[in-house]
């Protein structure tokens, strides 16, 4: 898994130059590239959503696109249409910023839900669908929509099928008090230093480093971990609707690919604890009574790791559990 663990470093430290003191949402992200999925970033205002994005594409290198959304946004916006020509009389179908390898969505509940839907299909299929034709997406394609959950006026909460779409959910959170400084002495210029940022990789080796992802790993009692946490989200109490099989497989798709980053060609139970919240927080669906109490997802993810015992792997200083 060097290639993999060498990718990622180098990729890491070049988003780190301009985004600073959040590494595991760095490595996050990646895991989801490695996984051929997508991710929903969703904090408050202000905390660098949009610039980790621009940062981690921009380091990536590829075709990147930025869709901002806004109520009066419309599906051909997103996916193209076809322009007529007066001059020759034909029609010349012009594509949409979906036909990138990185897509930025920003504050993708502010778009309607018509508009919302046209990425479903883009986002589990790796193709739309426009004017009656299937157009593939280029390789590889990665999705990242920001989502603000402190504003209500003007938004459209995702239904539950768009947010199981998402492989992982992450937020970035407050930086450190030292770390926020540093944040204000790198700005005493005019432009933002991710306008500097130029690719440290090429996008036309990313599929090598997926199928080797795919290769990591999984003992059967850490499946049988995996399981047993999926099994609790959907029997808790305070749980209406637990998590699917595709949230199944998103922990187990996940899971091999934070081993792989981090120089590891089998999963340890430590990774899935990591990933359970990411993966498992916006497909479970309280029940009412759980809600008017303020229980939330976060608190009952807590208390099913807490229950669940993770296995005992053999001999864990081994460099392959194989």
């Amino acid at each position: 898994m060097r290639m993999v663990t060498e990718w990622s470093r180098r990729i890491t430290d070049s988003v780190e130059t301009v985004f600073f003191g959040k590494h595991e949402v760095i490595e996050k992200l990646l895991v989801a590239l490695l996984c051929r999925g997508h991710v929903l970033l969703e904090d408050v205002p202000g905390v660098g959503k949009t610039i980790l994005a621009r940062a981690l594409a921009s380091s990536l290198g590829g075709e990147f696109s930025r869709i901002q959304c806004t109520p009066d946004l419309l599906p051909a916006d997103i996916l193209g249409v076809s322009v007529y020509n007066p001059n020759n009389g034909s029609f010349a179908f012009r594509e949409g910023p979906i036909m990138a390898n990185i897509v930025l969505v920003d504050e993708i509940n502010r778009a309607t839900p018509r508009t919302q839907s046209a990425l479903l299909e883009a986002t589990g299929e790796g193709q739309v669908s426009i004017e009656g034709k299937q157009r593939k997406l280029p390789e590889p394609f990665f999705l990242i929509a920001t989502e603000n959950p402190v504003e209500f006026e003007g938004t459209f909460p995702l239904p539950e099928a768009q947010k199981d779409r998402f492989l992982l959910s992450l937020t970035v959170g407050y930086p450190e008090r030292e770390t926020e400084q540093h944040i204000m002495e790198s700005q005493r210029r005019l432009t933002h230093p991710v306008n500097d940022l130029s690719a440290v990789t090429d996008l036309s080796g990313i599929p090598e480093l997926q199928k080797q992802v795919v290769s990591v790993h999984v003992e059967q009692s850490v499946m049988d971990y995996m399981s047993a946490l999926v099994e609790a989200s959907r029997s808790h109490q305070h749980v209406r609707i637990g998590v699917s099989p595709r949230g199944t497989l998103a922990l187990y798709k996940a899971s091999q690919a934070l081993a792989a980053v981090r120089g590891r060609d089998y999963v340890v139970p430590e990774d899935v604890k990591e990933l359970c919240r990411p993966v498992f927080e916006k497909r479970l669906i309280m029940a009412s009574q759980a809600v008017i109490r303020g229980i939330t997802a976060d608190s009952v993810i807590a208390s099913i790791l807490d229950s669940t015992p993770a296995p005992v792997l053999p001999d864990p200083n081994r460099g392959s559990m194989r």
